[in-house]
């Protein structure tokens, strides 16, 4: 049994799907007005990881994640690049795919932009205005979050501490501070679609709904995201969704992945302390990347320097060292017993730091008894691994297959040159494979080799 943590209850629970055999997920993305940084990516591996293994487990799952490709933010940099928000989204999109595919991220089922969806925000507007949730003031379509008694039960937040922290009513006219805009009416030079109220935009917050809603129906599993979406993005979500659709309707459990922190202090783009996706990138595999997320509980904070990558780095090498060295066609031999172990540790809340030192420890295990002469049958041994990977997504080398086959045969070369006592061309092999970043070790049971 799956036990999660679910951010609205505040508690781990067992989780029970909604359909037997199915998950349904629904995942916040970015909104494209930039390039993808480290939050973005950690984020997206950790809901690559749950929904994979759900996968692993057999479940089938539906797995949908957004673009938000249309707010104030896309507005003014598509202002100030000079071209159109629809030329922005189509120009930032394509990145995000590339740099997520690079971290190793399954692409989700359903992509859905946030302009695709208009109809379906007009339309759950108007239930909301039905049943009386919404007020109008001059510059758009408001929510009052006063209707809807539950507002805070996600977050934890109380109405009366909302009100009172609430310096600046940031909009004359609002009921409550808290109240949140639903249809934003036409300015000057932006885009606008058609609406019972007037031409105009969606609000931010309605988005999320009505594409959920669209995809996966009332009611689904798992809606999840950064926990800075928490308040007020996704209280904001169960507000318009429960009070259009009814009390048990909208997502049935929730989940938050934590904060990336630059010297313990969370990583944003107002304060000038973000790394991007290409920054990183330039300098570190992103499947090392990968791996240092997954070295910290999805929950919990990263507080990000190069040194947890560099840290990374020699796990990293390890793991690929070892699946190297492993024989894949030896059928006999000694077996070991890893997937429960790994199962237990993912069955509690996703626990991949577990979940990799389950692994580390097979690594440490097998590779003295291969040091001792052991006999090992690698083929079940790669087969369990593949299975973990499916999940992990980090034990093997990305695209390495053709790397490796020109790498062997440069050192089928050297020893074949060593044997004819050409050491001269042994050495410019040895030369030539450390330019490749390999080193060759010469030992006892033969020549073994890594990468650096």
């Amino acid at each position: 049994m799956i036990k999660i943590y679910d951010s609205k209850l505040k508690k781990k629970v067992e989780f029970e799907s909604l359909k037997e055999g199915a998950v349904s997920m629904y995942v916040c993305g970015p909104t494209v007005y930039d390039r993808a940084h480290l939050g973005h990516g950690r984020s997206a591996v950790c809901f690559d990881v749950i929904r994979k293994y759900f996968e692993y487990k057999g479940l089938e799952v539906k797995f949908v994640s957004n673009y938000t490709d249309i707010d104030d933010k896309m507005i003014n940099r598509a202002n100030k690049e000079g071209i159109s928000v629809e030329e922005l989204a189509g120009k930032t999109i394509p990145i995000y795919e590339s740099e997520y595919g690079k971290l190793g991220i399954k692409k989700p089922d359903v992509m859905p932009k946030a302009t695709q969806y208009i109809k379906e925000m007009v339309e759950m507007i108007k239930q909301l205005e039905d049943k009386g949730y919404t007020y109008a003031l001059d510059d758009g379509i408001y929510y009052s979050v006063e209707k809807f008694p539950k507002y805070g039960e996600l977050s934890g937040q109380k109405m009366d501490e909302l009100k009172a922290g609430a310096r600046v009513e940031v909009k004359a006219g609002k009921q409550s501070p808290s109240d949140f805009v639903l249809w934003k009416f036409k300015k000057e030079g932006e885009p606008s679609w058609e609406s019972p109220w007037g031409e105009g935009r969606p609000g931010w917050h309605i988005e999320c709904s009505a594409m959920s809603l669209k995809e996966l129906g009332k009611t689904f599993d798992i809606h999840g995201g950064g926990l800075d979406l928490k308040f007020p993005h996704h209280e904001c979500e169960i507000a318009q969704s429960v009070g259009a659709l009814g009390e048990g309707r909208f997502a049935k459990y929730w989940l938050h992945n934590g904060f990336i922190n630059i010297d313990n202090e969370k990583m944003s783009k107002s304060l000038g302390n973000f790394f991007t996706l290409e920054e990183i990138f330039k300098k570190y595999n992103p499947l090392l990347v990968r791996l240092m997320f997954l070295q910290t509980h999805y929950r919990n904070p990263i507080n990000f320097n190069e040194g947890l990558l560099e840290q990374a780095k020699g796990a990293f090498e390890r793991l690929h060292a070892f699946v190297r060295r492993l024989d894949r066609e030896g059928e006999e031999g000694k077996e070991y017993e890893f997937l429960g172990k790994f199962e237990e540790c993912m069955n509690n809340d996703f626990d991949t730091s577990g979940a990799l030192g389950v692994v580390f420890d097979l690594v440490k295990e097998v590779n003295k008894d291969l040091d001792a002469g052991e006999v090992v049958n690698g083929v079940r041994l790669f087969e369990e691994l593949v299975k973990v990977d499916h999940v992990l997504g980090v034990v093997f080398p990305e695209k390495e297959e053709e790397i490796d086959e020109e790498v062997e045969a440069l050192i089928k070369e050297r020893e074949e040159a060593r044997e004819r006592k050409d050491f001269k061309r042994a050495d410019e092999i040895r030369e030539k494979l450390g330019k490749m970043g390999v080193v060759v070790e010469d030992g006892e049971g033969g020549v073994r080799w890594r990468r650096v």
